[in-house]
């Protein structure tokens, strides 16, 4: 129940910053995929010099 209540609290406060604060909502879905993108990229660095 309480796990149902989280979710669905945090879907409504991300529709809220979305509609309320569209530039910073995009700043921050930004920052997200560029740390996801560093993460991956140190991954594949790994792999190559593991493999090299």
């Amino acid at each position: 129940m309480v796990k149902k209540v989280f979710t669905w609290g945090g879907i409504a406060f991300l529709v809220f910053f979305v509609a309320y604060q569209p530039s910073s909502a995009a700043d921050v879905f930004k920052s997200l995929g560029g740390g996801l993108l560093d993460i991956a990229q140190g991954f594949g660095d790994f792999f190559t010099d593991l493999v090299a």
